[in-house]
This record gives C-alpha cells, structure tokens and sequence, in this order.
C-alpha cells in the first residue's frame, strides 16, 4: 500500500470524527484495551501528561511539548484533529511520524486489529502510543480527543492531568449542563495523580472535580489560584506574562484566550517540578516564545498574510467564539471581511449572536461531511444581522473576500477547524 492508499483505507474502514461526527464516536474504552492487549500496551513504556478541557487543550499541550523538549526530553506529542496533513496529530520533537510507518503500522497489524473494529480515533491513538514508544521517547504530552471518561487516551496513566476549562461543545455525546460536561472530563483524573484546572469556572463546576479528585486522593491544584500573582499584558507581537519566578514570559500565541493558557501551563510546570521533573526556566521562555516552531503548531490566531491582512482561527464553539468576536473588536481595520462556516452539530445560533454585526460575510461549506450547509448557514446568519453572500467551497469564499477587500481591510477565517483546514493551503 502506498501512503495514499493506507490513509483511504483508514477514512473508509473507520470513519473518522472529524469528517462525519456522532456517528465515528464509540463510546466506551473497550476497543482502546483490546487495541493496547494487541500492542502490549506501549504507553507504559514512557511517561505521559494528559491534557483535557472544552478548549485550550490544543495550545496547552504544544506549550508543554514544547517546554519539555526544551529542557532536553525526547517528546511525544499527541494532539487532533490535524488540519492540512494526517501526520500532524502524531509528533516526536516536533517532527511528523513518519509515512513509512504509518503504511507499516496498517500493512503489518490490519489482521489483528480489523477484529476489533476499531474507530479512526482509537486506532490513531493506538498508532500515537506504539510510534512514541518504537521512537523511545521521555515523555508523550496526549491531548484528549472528546469528553475525557470515555475517550480512547484515557488508558494512560499519566504523571498529571490538565483540565483548561468547561464549556458547551459535543452536548449530544457530554450532556447538556455544565455540570454534565464537568463530570465527563473529570474522567480523565487518576488515583494519586496530581491534576491542574486551569479555569475554575462556576463554584459547582468546581465542586465537580474536587469530589472526583477526593474520591481517588489525587492532588488537585486550581491554576488561578496556584498562580495568583500572575499578570499578563497583551502586546503586537503577542503576549507579556509575570509570575513568581517568570518575570517577562513572552508568550507568541496572540489569542486572547492565551493568558489563561498561560497561567495553566506555568502552573502545570511548577507541579511537574514537584513531581521530578527537570525543567529549565530558559526552557519556559523558550517554549512560550517558539512554541509554533518547535512544534509545529497552526491555526491559533494565526496570522497568514498582509495588506491586507489575513487572520485563521480554529475556535468552533461560543466559548471560543467570545474571545474571537472581543479580539476582532481590538483590532484596526477599515472594513471586516468574515470568511465563515460551522459544523452541523455545533450550537449555531449561540455562535451566530456572538459575531460582529458590521461585518462584510463569505458564509461557506467545509470538505467534510460534518459541514453546515452554506445556504442553511447564510440564513440563519440573517436572523442574527449578518449579511453576506454564500458560496460552496472555502477556495471560492476566499478568492471573493481578497477581491472585495482593499489593503487595510481584515479578512478573517474562522468558525470551525475544517475552515481552517481547507483555507492554510491557499497560503503555502
């Protein structure tokens, strides 16, 4: 088989998430044990940090990675879903597993793992832990896929748990309070494993992994607590934080929503300290100031191109959603120009209200089965004061938002991650 040929059979055997939603999710941990039986549970082989929460979770982890290499440790990195190339989920130091192996993972234990009946996920994750352990690494930082109790990562047993925050997302897989989604992702804390929250939330939210972290006599740290002399200034070039020991921490990510992260990955560095680890304060600074080169990471407030200027985010729920429509606000522009599309099985009016109303829109279909239906998309938008034409591609939606924007107009990107994803090649 070639590349092409494995990553084929891989979409049609086991439908992945990304592309067709519910219907790829299986919950449940079963398939994940089996799959580990067959593969004589590599993840034991190394350490592992697992790194949860509605969002954030991406960013998180790359700081962590990155940290970590910086400090000398050979680091795996486990994140999803990649954008432009499969191989992104899958990462040693920063550099994509390799094809090769890939193709040699499916050819050579197809046999033994097609009885299992895998889903795409559980089989990547699978695939992620045999990787980092063929490639001896230290320690492989693994980013839940969805909810955290059920989710095929959630076999590890890590040296810490990081949970960013809690908000509405997959309601129809995590339930429909918060309190419901709280309890979901305190799946993923362990007995007698430290945990980081990053964002406390409501006291009851709070409340929520207290218990869970009683119940199994896990230490459990709050970051706005743990870090409470901490600061942050937001700059052009991104970001200033301060914090006992981290003076001046030059963060690169620009979103707003970096801050939080911040505080929660300081936090989460302290504690790995405390665990035995050997961190270096210039590996701190250097992982908050490099992150995107030393790990590759795409699609966070990522700046794409000038005159005018071309802006992607992958936020894709009202709580990531916020933060995009308040930095929008922030920023100079002549006009606004929102290139735009969701999943269907996001809440699209909650995200709807939130979006600038003196926006120019290019509502649009990602290439994924999951996509909204631009039409469908363009009126709801309506009812909200969004106005803008629909089109069927995000290569169409784009070439029309750089013909109608002049140099000093802001062309945004954003609404889901496939919008991301088909939008970064344009720009390669």
């Amino acid at each position: 088989m070639t590349y092409d040929e494995t990553l084929d059979y891989l979409y049609r055997q086991m439908p992945e998430y990304q592309q067709i939603g519910d219907k790829a999710y299986k919950a449940g941990l079963d398939n994940s044990l089996a799959l580990d039986e067959i593969f004589d549970h590599p993840h034991r082989r190394y350490k592992t940090i697992h790194v949860g929460g509605t969002n954030g979770k991406g960013s998180t982890s790359h700081l962590l990675a990155a940290i970590l290499q910086e400090s000398g440790y050979k680091v795996g990195l486990y994140t999803s879903p990649h954008l432009v190339d499969f191989r992104e989920r899958i990462r040693v130091n920063g550099e994509m597993i390799s094809r090769e192996f890939v193709v040699e993972f499916v050819e050579r234990y197809k046999e033994q793992f097609e009885p299992v009946m895998p889903s795409f996920f559980e089989l990547t994750t699978e695939m992620a832990f045999l990787y980092f352990a063929r490639q001896e690494v230290d320690v492989a930082v693994i980013e839940v896929g969805l909810g955290g109790r059920l989710d095929s990562t959630n076999i590890i047993s890590p040296d810490l748990s990081v949970i960013t925050n809690i908000g509405f997302d997959h309601m129809k897989l995590l339930g429909n309070t918060l309190l419901e989604i709280a309890t979901e992702k305190a799946g993923i804390i362990k007995p007698y494993t430290p945990v980081v929250i990053g964002e406390m939330g409501n006291t009851k939210v709070a409340q929520v992994f207290i218990d869970k972290a009683q119940s199994v006599d896990a230490p459990i740290v709050f970051a706005e607590l743990y870090m409470n002399n901490f600061a942050a200034e937001r700059r052009e070039s991104g970001w200033l934080f301060h914090a006992n020991g981290y003076p001046e921490v030059k963060g690169e990510l620009k979103g707003l929503a970096q801050d939080k992260n911040a505080r929660t990955v300081l936090t989460a560095v302290e504690i790995l300290l405390e665990t035995g680890y050997s961190i270096t304060k210039e590996a701190v600074y250097q992982g908050f100031s490099n992150v995107t080169t030393i790990t590759g990471l795409t699609g966070r407030w990522q700046q794409l191109q000038t005159l005018p200027k071309i802006i992607c985010d992958i936020a894709h729920n009202a709580h990531g959603i916020r933060y995009v429509a308040e930095q929008l606000r922030s920023e100079n522009f002549d006009r606004l120009h929102i290139v735009f599309g969701m999943a269907s099985d996001k809440d699209v009016d909650t995200v709807l209200s939130l979006l600038p109303q003196d926006a120019v829109y290019y509502f649009t279909k990602a290439s994924v089965e999951r996509a909204l239906d631009e039409k469908m998309l363009a009126r709801q938008a309506e009812t909200y004061g969004l106005k803008g034409n629909s089109f069927g591609g995000v290569v169409e939606a784009m070439g029309a938002a750089k013909e109608n924007a002049d140099k000093n107009d802001l062309i945004f990107i954003g609404g889901s991650s496939f919008i991301v994803a088909d939008a970064l090649p344009l720009f390669t």
